[in-house]
């Protein structure tokens, strides 16, 4: 990573950390602290992973705090559980208590500590309620999709539309659409954590088969679209191929048991006079096509 990747990586960490102090209520210096060091340990995998760009790896490291935020709330939730099940026995407990002997000062005793877990399990709902509003916020301002890590709709929706006003462009641009071929009975006989594991699956193809310069987005569902950029129709034709290729010739071994999974192109090329739906229609179209033509195939509309 050059210099100038790592100063716009560390900017996009001070960015980060003042979004989570102004959306917090009473921010604290161990909520810093804690920010801090999630951060760093962002920052040492990145080596692990495979991006495309810096701003796939800014929007990645993001992504990261809206997962951890993810997971605290459910830590917090099942402490939560516990306490209340706590509380609960031990409110039958000192009742049983009171009828059976008469020791006022253990039975105060008993209710100071009720008191005072009763406290505890109304601060976790209130840090509950507050990881939740930040999931939200984050999900908001999120470009990439948590399943798949590549990037999302609402990405995709302001690539497009930046690529639209631009209007004369003296370069190709195609647009691809996939969907996975008959993904609903993948899910009914395999169940949706294998149906997950191909989109995660698929989503490692695509990255690992296309260039930086194209962008790959989760569309919505089993459906994903591809932007090449810079090249011509035989390109186009190639790198359909290929990914249609890689993805037959790939079987998924889950629980022992091999899935065949096979994609169906829809395919078309940005014209000056496009509109993100005009894009999008044609294309979608081209999958129609390639779909009721007998599925694992490419179709393109110009």
């Amino acid at each position: 990573m050059h210099k100038d990747d790592l100063k716009s990586l560390v900017t996009q960490m001070y960015t980060n950390l003042i979004e989570q102090i102004d959306i917090q209520e009473n921010a604290t210096v161990e909520q810093v602290r804690n920010y801090l060091y999630h951060a760093s340990r962002a920052i040492g995998s990145l080596d692990k992973s495979k991006f495309h760009s810096l701003d796939e790896t800014k929007d990645f490291f993001k992504n990261s705090y809206k997962e951890l935020a993810a997971k605290s709330i459910s830590s917090y939730q099942n402490t939560n559980v516990q306490f209340e099940q706590i509380v609960q026995l031990h409110e039958q407990t000192v009742n049983e208590c009171s009828e059976l002997i008469n020791i006022p000062d253990l039975t105060k005793h008993f209710n100071s500590i009720q008191i005072h877990m009763n406290d505890e399990v109304q601060k976790a709902n209130s840090i509950i309620l507050q990881l939740v509003e930040q999931v939200k916020k984050l999900e908001e301002t999120s470009n990439l999709d948590s399943l798949t890590k590549v990037y999302n709709r609402r990405a995709l929706s302001s690539y497009l539309s930046e690529i639209c006003i631009r209007k004369n462009i003296n370069y190709e641009i195609h647009l691809l659409i996939l969907d996975v071929d008959d993904f609903k009975v993948i899910n009914d006989t395999f169940g949706h954590i294998a149906g997950d594991k191909i989109l995660i699956f698929i989503a490692n193809i695509l990255k690992k088969t296309l260039r930086d310069g194209d962008k790959v987005f989760r569309y919505g569902g089993e459906e994903f679209v591809i932007v090449l950029n810079r090249i011509n129709d035989e390109y186009c034709k190639n790198i359909t191929s290929r990914i249609l290729e890689l993805i037959r010739k790939n079987k998924l071994i889950y629980k022992g048991q091999s899935i065949n999974v096979t994609m169906s192109i829809g395919a078309t090329k940005y014209i000056e006079s496009d509109n993100e739906d005009t894009l999008m229609g044609r294309a979608d179209k081209a999958l129609y096509r390639a779909k009721n033509s007998g599925k694992n195939q490419m179709h393109s509309e110009i």
